[in-house]
């Protein structure tokens, strides 16, 4: 009989496809993860996985996550429905995004509102959040760039315009707007492949031809404001941050650019069991007034 915990390892062992770096994650030894894979797929009595160089997810793995996930997905969410069943508070709510600078303000309003609620936040690369809501690790996302996955629910939150950040002495500071032949030779200090804020960069440049001259990748999103203003390089910056009160000196110029926007999406999934928190935390973000920052008007 198949155990909860042996699935849990298969399941991370099929995301990373790594069984090093899988055992690392779950703090267990490698042979030990290597037998228990050998004895599911025993169990199973097909591979889950190619082992001809590197490891990978074969078709029936594949299959057989899928329905792992919502397996131990709708065990997760039974456990939560007994205990606001039993009458124990609002329950849990976990939300996941990219970054939650553009989230202080809502989630500020819904713990005073709702101070019983549990709030967990997770950071989460957009290619996750598929996978962690079908599995029902998460019951909400941020996401500032598509998730095109089937069974998710999603609206719109808002969109705005995304520019160009300068160190105030920049030649080009002083201009009313810039043009991404302007920005084909600067050194742009940028965040990570995955991250939304690269994927647009690399877009931008690529629907002109060009690539973009990148000196430095940060993991620290909120340090990008800070190099920039220090002189080290240029960059994109979304419209929200500039209203940040801890914001860096900088000179913020619009990019004449149809894309030069992004577009905050709050998905979930659409067969999900959600706790009362995670209700009301929908609702919250769904109704934020997202041009003021402020919650909507009684």
């Amino acid at each position: 009989m198949m155990e909860l915990n042996a699935l849990r390892q298969f399941l991370v062992v099929a995301r990373l496809e790594h069984l090093s770096r899988a055992a690392d994650e779950l703090r267990i030894a490698q042979p030990s993860l290597s037998r228990t894979i050998a004895r599911l797929e025993g169990e199973l009595g097909v591979p889950l996985f190619d082992r001809s160089g590197r490891l990978r997810l074969n078709d029936t793995g594949r299959l057989f996550r899928d329905h792992v996930e919502r397996a131990l997905g709708e065990l997760e969410a039974g456990r939560r429905a007994v205990t606001e069943a039993a009458g124990r508070g609002l329950g849990a709510v976990r939300l996941a995004s990219e970054t939650f600078l553009t989230l202080t303000g809502p989630l500020s309003a819904f713990k005073r509102s709702h101070p019983e609620a549990e709030i967990g936040l997770h950071w989460s690369p957009p290619e996750d959040m598929a996978r962690r809501l079908r599995a029902q690790e998460i019951d909400l996302c941020v996401a500032s760039q598509p998730i095109n996955a089937e069974g998710l629910e999603a609206v719109r939150l808002f969109e705005e315009e995304v520019g160009a950040a300068f160190p105030h002495d920049h030649p080009l500071a002083g201009r009313a707007s810039v043009t991404i032949a302007d920005l084909a030779d600067q050194p742009f200090i940028t965040a990570r492949h995955g991250h939304w804020l690269r994927s647009l960069l690399d877009r931008l440049f690529a629907a002109h031809g060009l690539t973009p001259k990148i000196v430095c990748e940060s993991d620290e999103h909120s340090a990008i404001a800070d190099l920039i203003s220090a002189g080290l390089g240029i960059g994109l910056v979304p419209a929200f941050a500039r209203r940040s009160a801890t914001r860096a000196p900088l000179a913020w110029i619009p990019v004449d650019d149809p894309g030069a926007r992004r577009t905050v999406t709050l998905y979930w999934t659409a067969d999900g069991h959600p706790s009362a928190a995670a209700r009301l935390m929908r609702t919250t973000l769904t109704d934020w007034n997202w041009i003021t920052g402020e919650p909507p008007s009684p």
